[in-house]
């Protein structure tokens, strides 16, 4: 890569994670559409893959003290894991206009319902028995394009779940997919020099920018909070938006 490429992975996976401390997520959502339109999508997905993992894991032990007021687990995280599997095999072949366009529409959705009934809530009994296709889906879209946030950030929004509870969920399944992505991306030669070098120039940034994001997070309440998610959505839109008509 170029060194203006570097200096524009380094910046948006700054922005990127600062975003991702405060809301568990927004790394890859923010990171890999900038990237992608310098680089293109291959090169954003794989060299974003390292840092992510490392920082979902890193906000996951932060809020493990929630993890039993998490809710579905297990039916999230093993289709999960499976739809990584099969979405980072097929990164290479998927056209990415229709997925990245299929999931800015899914995210403007979400937030134009939310605004209409921001009490919404899925009853337990509908939550628990489609969250193995809510799991499936989230990591399918990490797999191939390594954004997966606006499907299980939507999805984990109607339980109503705390602060706390929400990004321990969201970022233990953000890291699970994402290592089985990063693992099957590296099986298959993905990860070349190029790609190595961008990634550990993205997770100095990321290392940094992490821990104030959780800082700031500990100052926002419910409602504050939510704003915030609802905030990174809508930037995440635009971004994929921007993707596809680039």
């Amino acid at each position: 890569m170029t060194p203006g490429q570097i200096v524009i992975v380094v910046l948006a996976s700054a922005v990127g994670a600062l975003i991702k401390g405060v809301t568990g997520m927004g790394y890859p959502l923010f990171a890999v559409p900038i990237i992608a339109l310098a680089t293109g999508v291959q090169d954003a997905v794989v060299v974003v893959a390292v840092p992510n993992v490392a920082a979902n894991l890193y906000l996951c032990w932060e809020a493990r003290s929630a993890r039993h007021e998490a809710l579905d687990l297990g039916r999230l995280v093993i289709p999960g894991l499976v739809g990584a599997v099969v979405g980072a095999v097929a990164l290479v072949s998927l056209p990415d206009e229709p997925l990245l366009l299929a999931l800015a529409l899914t995210i403007a959705v979400f937030i134009v319902q939310y605004v209409r009934n921001p009490e919404l809530r899925m009853p337990r009994a509908v939550a628990r028995r489609w969250s193995p296709i809510a799991g499936a889906a989230a990591g399918l879209m990490q797999g191939a394009i390594g954004v997966s946030g606006p499907v299980i950030a939507t999805w984990l929004h109607g339980y109503g779940l705390a602060r706390d509870a929400y990004v321990y969920t969201i970022t233990l399944l953000f890291g699970l997919t994402g290592a089985v992505q990063l693992a099957t991306l590296a099986a298959q030669g993905a990860m070349t020099r190029d790609r190595a070098l961008a990634s550990a120039a993205a997770a100095v940034p990321t290392a940094i920018m992490i821990p104030l994001g959780v800082r700031l997070r500990r100052r926002l309440g419910g409602p504050a909070f939510e704003r915030a998610v609802l905030v990174v959505l809508a930037l995440s839109a635009v971004s994929l938006l921007l993707e596809v008509f680039s």
